[in-house]
C-alpha cells in the first residue's frame, strides 16, 4: 500500500475531481461506483426510505471489501438515494437471528478496520440499522434535517451491536438516554453531543460532502492507513501504553519519509 509517487495537496485534489469513474454494481439494494478516488456506496431503496436489512449488509461488506483492495479507492463515502438516508424503523434485526445480526456487524467491523477514511452522509429520517451504520463510520456529515433515532426499546428490542459505538462517540450518559428513551434527535443536538462530525445546510449539502471526501482522498494513502490505525487502536490502551504506542508510530512514519524521500534523490 505505498504512495511514494503520489502528490498530495490542491493539486491531487484537482486531479481526483477530474478523474473518470466506473460504475461498479447496481445491486437490488445498493448502487456502487467509484468516482475521483472515492468509493461510493449509495443506499438505492428510497421509495421504501432504505431500509438496512440482510441483503442490504451483504452487498455492503462486499463493496467495502472491494474499496480496499483497490488502490484507485482513496476515501469512501455511504449515503441513501432520497430524502431520507434510513428511515425504516423496522430492519434485519427483527428476524432474532445471531447469523443475520451479524451481517450487520461484519459490516460495523469493515468501516472499523478499512485502511481508507468511511463517511457517512445522512439526510432525513436516520433510524434503527441506520443510525447504527452512521455510527460505525469514521466521519459523518448531517444535512440540516437529518433526524437521528435508536428507536429499537420501543419495539421490545436492543440496539445491541450500536450501543458499542456509541458509547464510544457520545460518552456513557449520552448513549444511555438515546438507547434508553428511543427519543430523536436533530442535527444540532447530534452534532452538540458528538454523534455527528458536521452538520451543513440543505443547499451546501452535496457540494460541501463532495469537497470535504475529496479533501480526506487527497491525503497521503500510508499517513491515513496510520492514522486510523491508530486511532482506533487507543480505544484498548493505557494512557501509558497509548503514549508508547504513539511513539513508536510516530517514529515509523517519518522513517517511512525519509526513505521516500532518499529514493526520490
Amino acid at each position: 500500500m505505498g504512495d511514494a509517487c503520489v502528490e498530495v495537496g490542491p493539486e491531487l485534489r484537482d486531479a481526483l475531481r477530474r478523474a473518470p469513474g466506473r460504475s461498479v454494481s447496481d445491486a437490488p439494494r445498493l448502487s456502487v461506483g467509484i468516482w475521483g478516488g472515492i468509493g461510493r456506496a449509495t443506499l438505492a431503496r428510497p421509495e421504501l426510505q432504505n431500509p438496512i436489512d440482510v441483503q442490504t449488509a451483504v452487498e455492503l461488506r462486499h463493496a467495502l471489501e472491494e474499496f480496499e483492495a483497490d488502490p484507485d479507492v482513496r476515501a469512501v463515502l455511504i449515503a441513501g438515494q432520497g430524502d431520507h438516508f434510513s428511515g425504516a424503523t423496522v430492519d434485519l434485526e427483527e428476524d432474532n437471528d445471531a447469523e443475520d445480526a451479524w451481517t450487520l456487524g461484519r459490516v460495523f467491523l469493515a468501516i472499523r478496520q478499512l485502511s481508507k477514511p468511511v463517511v457517512a452522509a445522512v439526510q432525513g429520517r436516520v433510524f434503527a440499522g441506520g443510525a447504527g451504520l452512521a455510527t460505525a463510520c469514521d466521519v459523518v456529515i448531517a444535512r440540516e434535517d437529518a433526524t437521528f433515532g435508536y428507536p429499537e426499546v420501543r419495539q421490545g428490542t436492543v440496539p445491541a451491536m450500536v450501543m458499542t459505538m456509541l458509547r464510544r462517540s457520545v460518552g456513557e450518559k449520552h448513549a444511555f438516554d438515546l438507547v434508553a428513551s428511543g427519543r430523536l434527535v436533530t442535527a444540532t443536538e447530534a452534532e452538540r453531543i458528538g454523534l455527528v462530525s458536521r452538520v451543513l445546510s440543505t443547499a451546501a449539502f452535496t457540494s460541501e460532502v463532495e469537497r470535504i471526501v475529496l479533501g480526506l482522498a487527497s491525503h497521503s494513502i500510508a499517513g491515513m492507513a496510520t492514522t486510523k490505525k491508530l486511532f482506533y487502536a487507543l480505544d484498548g490502551l493505557s494512557f501509558r501504553n497509548a503514549i508508547d504506542e504513539g511513539v513508536r508510530t510516530d517514529a515509523e512514519a517519518h522513517a517511512r519519509q525519509q526513505s521516500r524521500g532518499a529514493a526520490g534523490r
